[in-house]
């Protein structure tokens, strides 16, 4: 839902990304290099103080975490320690919901769109260049280690603002973090929040508008040009795969094996495949959000198949391949609750999973078995 803090269009001319958490699940493929470190130095990692460094550049990570597990080394040190555990990982890192997409509608329109990450320059270049396209369509790109300052100082902005030539109140930031928030704010930059950790979005509120995911952007709220690619109030996206334990519908045990780890980005109304076994495949609907317990937060998705009866689907084992997204969901509202699904929503899927797209090649590798290709992961 795009809730917008602003009371009149803001004319936008330039777009600048963060990079970790906002284009890429990079925090997803390496969220358990720090755990395994800091046991080798008979550490527990404490999932609060991580929560704070999200967004924090690379020198005032380091030096953080040496002082919070007090480790018996220099932050430099801790530094050339770590580093090599994440390098191999980062190739495994997947474009998160809507980026790709995006970044491409502003190519198309002639929008400049630029990079600033707290990652110094030479890791951003390793992270992005596994995603082809992507360095040669940023008309900037910046790291912590070439401004005087990182976020949440605004030098990286700013700086990212001047080589666009474009205004710094005409450039719209995007972020995940509250870091990277507190930064394009104080660049004096319209700022939208997509935050990684979506039960912590009651602290974004200086942002502008807050998204569960880039898919529920409109980009004509900021006097962009607007996406022309719904069909029917669906949205083709790039597959999701998901596979757990399935009950009447309700997902009991969610298989989380580091390739079908979900970014918390993944919210909403879905339709796609239902794989039962082996062989046996359905149309369905997904709903994807969070129940909220006693301070514990638990991914919540419910799945209803339209062509073969929800009995069919008791204490299944089931693999799940999402393809579109509802419109419904860019204005559903509650961060932590499920949409429920309506007779509409297994209409749209009955007739968006009839098209010609996805009558063969998808359905053809969702049968093939349960390792699914690398172009069709999240």
């Amino acid at each position: 839902m795009e809730n917008s803090n602003c009371d009149v269009k803001a004319h936008i001319s330039a777009v600048i990304f963060d990079l970790d958490g906002t284009l890429l699940s990079t925090e997803q493929v390496t969220r358990d290099i720090l755990k395994d470190f800091l046991a080798k130095y008979g550490k527990v990692l404490d999932k609060e103080k991580e929560k704070k460094r999200l967004g924090m550049a690379n020198k005032e990570a380091a030096i953080s975490i040496v002082n919070d597990y007090e480790l018996p080394l220099t932050p430099e040190q801790f530094t050339l320690e770590i580093m090599p555990m994440y390098y191999g990982l980062w190739k495994q890192a997947k474009a998160l919901p809507g980026v790709n997409r995006l970044m491409g509608h502003l190519r198309k329109h002639g929008v400049p769109f630029a990079l600033a990450s707290n990652s110094i320059r030479k890791n951003i270049d390793a992270k992005i260049s596994h995603h082809e396209g992507w360095k040669e369509n940023f008309t900037a790109i910046l790291g912590s280690d070439q401004v005087k300052s990182g976020k949440p100082s605004p030098d990286m902005f700013l700086e990212a603002a001047s080589r666009m030539s474009v205004d710094p109140d005409h450039c719209l930031v995007i972020e995940d973090s509250l870091i990277g928030v507190k930064a394009g704010k104080a660049a004096g930059m319209k700022v939208v929040a997509v935050p990684s950790l979506q039960i912590e979005t009651h602290l974004y509120s200086i942002a502008d508008s807050i998204l569960h995911s880039l898919l529920e952007f409109q980009p004509q709220l900021w006097d962009l040009p607007q996406f022309g690619d719904w069909v029917d109030n669906t949205l083709q996206i790039e597959p999701i795969r998901i596979a757990g334990l399935f009950s009447n519908g309700l997902l009991l045990e969610y298989e989380d094996d580091g390739w079908s780890a979900l970014p918390d980005q993944v919210w909403g109304l879905y339709i796609g495949w239902a794989k039962i076994g082996r062989q046996k495949v359905l149309k369905a609907v997904i709903s994807i959000g969070w129940d909220f317990n006693c301070c514990i937060s638990k991914r919540k998705i419910q799945a209803c198949t339209v062509d073969g009866g929800d009995e069919s689907i008791h204490d299944s084992k089931m693999q799940l391949l999402l393809v579109g997204y509802l419109r419904r969901s860019c204005y559903a509202g509650n961060m932590l609750k499920n949409l429920e699904i309506l007779e509409e929503d297994k209409l749209a899927a009955r007739a968006f999973l009839n098209l010609p797209a996805f009558s063969y090649n998808t359905l053809n590798t969702f049968l093939q078995g349960d390792a699914v290709e690398d172009s069709l992961l999240p």
